[in-house]
C-alpha cells in the first residue's frame, strides 16, 4: 500500500499549475488544527487512477461526448435499456475493475491510520478507498463491485456477474468506443442488440449495481448516518468535487451551518467556493501527499 505503488494516469485531469508553497501551508495549517476531519472525495481525486470524471472542463465526459449516464427510471421500467447498461458495462468491466488507488486515495488512509481523519464520505462508485485500506468509510452512492436484485435483495459480487454474462453470451463480442466514469464504455445500438442478460438467480428478478443512479435518491438511513459523523466532526475537506450533485452538496451546507471551518481542494470552480474558510486549485494526488 506505499505510495510509491500508487497509480497515477493523467489523462482525464484537467490542467493545472503545482501546488503553490503559501498554499501547501495553509492546508497543512488546516489539517493541524483539526481533530476530528470529516473528508468528503468527488470523481476527481478518481482522475489521477485513470477513471474520467463527468464535469471537468475539456476532459470531463459531458465535455468530450454527447453521452449521459442512464437514469433510474429508465433502467427500471426498460428492458433495452438494461441491455445497452449492463452490454457496456461488460465491456468495460475489467479494465474498470482494474484502476488502482492513487496518492491521494493512500494518504487519506494513512491520516485514518494516524487518528487525524475521522471519517470518510466518498461520492465515487469505484472501490479505489477500499483497496487503499479505508475503513471509517461511507460510500454515499454505493458501489459498482457490487450488484443486488430489486425484487428480493439478493446481492452478488459484479466478479461474479461477469462470469454470468460470458456463460450466456459466448460468441458475442464488441470493441469499445471510448470509457465513461462509471466502468462502461460506449457501444453502438447494433452491438447491443444481441447480447443476453441474466435475471437474478434466486427470483428471476432485476439486477441492477448497487449504486445510486442520475434521478434515485440516497437512503435516509445513509443520509442520517453521515449527518451523525459530521456532527461529530469539527472540519470538512471537499476534495475533487465540485458538489454539484445535491447528495453531497447538503453535507457542505450542513458543515456551514455549524460553522465548522471547510477547505476544498478541486481543479475549477465548485458550489462552495464562496463560503469554504479555504480554497486550493491543485491536483489531489499531487498536494496531499505533501501534508504531513
Amino acid at each position: 500500500h506505499s505510495v510509491s505503488r500508487a497509480s497515477t494516469n493523467l489523462t482525464f485531469v484537467p490542467a493545472c499549475l503545482p501546488p503553490d508553497p503559501v498554499e501547501v501551508e495553509e492546508l497543512q495549517r488546516f489539517v493541524s488544527n483539526s481533530k476530528r476531519l470529516f473528508v468528503m472525495t468527488g470523481a476527481g481525486i478518481s482522475t489521477e487512477s485513470g477513471i474520467p470524471d463527468y464535469r471537468s472542463e475539456g476532459v470531463g465526459l459531458y465535455s468530450r461526448t454527447d453521452r449521459r449516464p442512464v437514469q433510474h427510471a429508465e433502467f427500471v421500467r426498460s428492458a433495452s435499456a438494461r441491455q445497452r447498461y449492463w452490454a457496456r458495462n461488460f465491456v468495460g468491466w475489467p479494465q474498470f475493475s482494474s484502476h488502482q488507488p492513487n496518492k491521494a486515495h493512500l494518504v487519506l488512509r494513512d491520516w485514518e491510520k494516524l487518528g487525524k481523519l475521522h471519517w470518510l464520505v466518498t461520492q465515487n462508485v469505484d472501490a479505489l478507498h477500499t483497496k487503499a485500506g479505508s475503513q471509517r468509510m461511507t460510500e454515499l452512492h454505493g458501489c459498482i463491485h457490487r450488484v443486488f436484485c430489486l425484487t428480493c435483495e439478493d446481492r452478488i459480487l459484479r466478479s461474479e456477474l461477469q462470469e454470468y454474462f460470458e456463460a450466456l453470451n459466448p460468441t458475442w463480442k464488441a470493441e469499445a468506443f471510448g470509457v465513461a466514469p462509471d466502468g462502461d464504455v460506449f457501444l453502438t445500438d447494433e452491438q447491443v442488440r444481441n447480447f443476453q442478460v441474466p435475471a437474478c438467480r434466486k427470483c428471476g428478478g432485476i439486477l441492477k449495481p448497487d449504486v445510486t443512479f442520475f434521478g434515485d435518491t440516497v437512503s435516509q438511513e445513509k443520509v442520517s448516518f453521515v449527518h451523525q459523523r459530521l456532527a461529530e466532526s469539527d472540519s470538512m475537506l471537499v476534495a475533487g468535487s465540485s458538489m454539484q450533485v445535491y447528495s453531497g452538496y447538503r453535507f457542505a451546507l450542513a458543515a456551514r451551518e455549524k460553522k465548522l471551518p471547510i477547505a476544498v481542494l478541486n481543479i475549477g470552480p465548485t458550489r462552495l467556493d464562496h463560503f469554504a474558510s479555504l480554497k486550493l486549485n491543485s491536483r489531489c494526488g499531487e498536494l496531499l501527499p505533501l501534508i504531513v
